[in-house]
């Protein structure tokens, strides 16, 4: 009964590994020279090869410049980025020197034609926002290699088999790592923004590195048929040169990715600690700029001030994680206290410029009353204008040589009288009696025309 179940035991495990083998196994179902005829024919970056890679540029500097993921998404399904990167893989891994060369020179004028297409699209003063997508494209992530070395691998596995229906996914996969990189770097030389530049194209080639090592992976792993050449000795000479060439790419892909991994870890668990902070202390944290290279984490607070003792916690946690002397930078909230209370002093002021000035208004609108009041006085009994009266005066009389006007306020402490008050003066010629006669004359004229029997008329 016990040799039953061991037999039947056995007989599951081998079925599994047969299963196995036929979900995994690439290497029977591999069309090796029509997948090195295939990627030759690739490699070549002209006629329509290089005006397809000129408009797909175009489309993705355009999606990038809305951030628009799906217009980038188009420009990768048509873009011809991955055929030089994937030569350089193939030529290495079947030791084919001639095959490099063309590749190497083909992914050249493909770094060309994209920086120029970029540069002038990001040229027009209309599209140089830095957006979002732009943004991400500076700098380098385990992400973006992930990307790039699993994209690498799918194409090549498509590539190599007799079915080749999943290419334009694997082409979509290569072209993410390469597309937004080198339209962000052409947008960093149309701006001057070199930042921008450096990162992007770190990026870039850092993804070209992993694609290309990609191929190489998986063509020395189907064993491509290696190029044959004449001469043993020769032959043996360019095999080490570029094995030696293909260790060389290796060994900082290896790097690259081990250093990148560090930093995403790196940031994760500082997001992790500084997470805690915030829900401990119930405080706001924000504005966090994790520095792995420089081993420095800045960050602002809000609501209540760090201590010393509370800063060299957060250092010991990370430092528990794997990551010690990690310098902290921290924003205290007395800066924003001090802010606040420099704002509620100008606000006060404002306040009380604004009611000085509502003061001075209420004023002004008195003394504008008053004035409106004294002229209704002035013009009481008159309602006439002086210069017609005085006119009028001297047509009736032209011994007249002067006319005055004035109002005369009196009051008998209960109400005040405005009175009309004229004083009219003659030629010298004029004698007494005449000019009394002509004064009781205006008087008797004026009270009439004014229709105010105190108007008082008197000669100079």
């Amino acid at each position: 009964m016990e040799n039953e179940n061991k037999s039947a035991f056995s007989e599951a495990v081998a079925n599994f590994k047969i299963f196995l083998k036929e979900t995994f196994d690439i290497y029977h179902d591999t069309d090796r020279h029509a997948t090195i005829e295939d990627i030759k024919a690739g490699v070549d970056m002209r006629g329509q090869n290089a005006w397809v890679l000129v408009f797909s540029i175009l489309i993705a500097s355009t999606g990038l410049n809305t951030s628009s993921t799906a217009v980038v998404i188009g420009a990768m399904l048509i873009s011809p980025l991955m055929g030089p990167i994937l030569g350089m893989g193939l030529s290495l891994g079947i030791y084919d020197t001639d095959l490099l060369r063309k590749s190497i020179k083909n992914f050249g004028v493909m770094v060309v034609l994209s920086l120029a297409t970029s540069f002038i699209f990001f040229s027009v003063p209309l599209f140089q926002n830095e957006t979002p997508e732009i943004i991400a494209r500076t700098s380098p992530s385990v992400l973006d290699i992930i990307i790039a070395l699993s994209g690498g691998l799918a194409l090549i596995v498509a590539l190599s088999r007799r079915n080749r229906s999943t290419n334009t996914i694997a082409g979509v996969a290569i072209a993410t790592a390469l597309m937004p990189p080198l339209c962000t770097a052409g947008y960093g030389l149309a701006t001057g923004k070199w930042t921008f530049f450096g990162g992007a194209m770190f990026l870039f080639t850092i993804n070209t590195i992993f694609i290309a090592t990609a191929t190489y992976i998986v063509v020395k792993f189907l064993r491509f048929p290696l190029k044959e050449y004449a001469d043993a000795n020769r032959k043996k000479r360019i095999s080490q040169i570029l094995s030696f060439i293909a260790l060389a790419i290796f060994i900082p892909s290896v790097y690259f990715f081990y250093k990148l991994y560090k930093k995403s870890d790196f940031e994760q668990k500082v997001t992790s600690v500084l997470l805690d902070l915030k829900e401990d202390k119930g405080i706001g944290v924000f504005d966090v700029n994790p520095d792995f290279e420089e081993k420095t984490i800045s960050f602002a607070v809000i609501g209540t001030n760090l201590d010393a003792k509370e800063i060299k916690t957060i250092q010991d946690k990370i430092a528990k994680l794997g990551y010690e002397n990690v310098k902290v930078q921290v924003l205290q909230d007395l800066q924003s206290k001090q802010t606040l209370s420099r704002l509620s002093e100008i606000e006060n002021s404002y306040l009380t410029t604004q009611q000085l000035l509502m003061k001075k208004e209420e004023q002004i609108l008195e003394k504008d009353k008053e004035i409106f009041s004294l002229k209704n006085q002035i013009n009481h009994g008159t309602n006439v204008s002086f210069v017609d009266v005085s006119d009028e005066i001297k047509s009736l009389n032209d011994k007249v040589e002067e006319v005055s006007f004035y109002n005369v306020l009196r009051t008998n402490f209960k109400t005040i009288d405005t009175i009309p008050h004229f004083v009219i003066q003659f030629k010298k010629e004029v004698d007494n009696a005449e000019v009394k006669s002509q004064i009781e004359k205006y008087k008797k004229w004026l009270q009439a025309k004014l229709k105010n029997e105190k108007v008082i008329v008197e000669s100079k």
